[in-house]
């Protein structure tokens, strides 16, 4: 089943192991890039502690989808076949809604840093990408994450760059607690740590048009972006500082 949420066009699938996954396209948008920032995103919060949906690799097979009538939906899946991205499907979670649910100070802290640190330009108040599921805060959605490698030049000026679109980030005013946060996360994300998550990328995404670099070297990339920007954290945890003096 189609989800007409934004410009991707994820589905929710079925897949052989009789579970529900909201599947995220090679084919559609930014196509493995976006599949890339998620999982690392992803796996990133998951590794900080934060409840994200199991994540999960799906093949896709020519037969997948070819009674879809829309046109585009079959475009859609012809170039995305292969191995895509799933996100565990919860069932009867609800939107978070910061006008109408509240959020823990020091949790708000944390989940700002989260995307100061993926450089995620995509949680704003009009979509939160947070789920309420059993009483529970979740996270969605990180594949607007890591945006540095759309470009894919200046990686180092950028890892060490603050991160303006904060200033829009659902949760910033409530985040109070960046110290705490910031302390917590970077005895977490060492560089062994680091390496692992990179390590989960698929070859199959790292073999892109254009690019002269190997996967091996396009990992190697991933590894020092990130691993800069944790180093140099309190680049972008002032920016958080700057933005909430700001707003107010």
């Amino acid at each position: 089943m189609p989800l007409r949420e934004g410009g991707s066009l994820p589905a929710l699938a079925e897949a052989d192991d009789d579970f529900k996954y909201v599947v995220k396209f090679r084919g559609a948008g930014h196509g493995v890039k976006a599949l890339i920032a998620e999982l690392i995103g992803g796996e990133v919060a998951r590794m900080l502690g934060f409840r994200v949906p199991e994540l999960v690799f799906l093949n896709l097979d020519e037969a997948f989808g070819q009674t879809e009538g829309d046109e585009e939906i079959q475009d859609l899946l012809r170039s995305s076949r292969g191995l895509n991205l799933g996100l565990h499907f919860l069932s009867g979670a609800l939107t978070f809604d910061v006008a109408v649910n509240d959020v823990d100070p020091l949790l708000a802290s944390k989940i700002v840093w989260l995307d100061s640190f993926l450089t995620n330009v995509d949680r704003t108040v009009k979509n939160t990408n947070m789920l309420l599921w059993h009483r529970e805060l979740w996270l969605i959605d990180h594949g607007a994450s890591l945006f540095f490698h759309h470009s894919w030049v200046n990686r180092e000026q950028q890892a060490l760059s603050p991160f303006k679109y904060i200033k829009d980030h659902a949760l910033l005013r409530k985040a109070t607690r960046l110290d705490e946060a910031d302390r917590e996360f970077r005895n977490i994300l060492v560089p062994d740590k680091i390496r692992e998550l990179v390590e989960l990328i698929p070859d199959d995404w790292l073999r892109w048009e254009g690019a002269d670099e190997t996967p091996v070297e396009i990992r190697d990339a991933y590894v020092r972006f990130l691993s800069e920007r944790i180093t140099h954290s309190e680049i972008f945890v002032n920016e958080i500082r700057h933005a909430r003096e700001t707003s107010v």
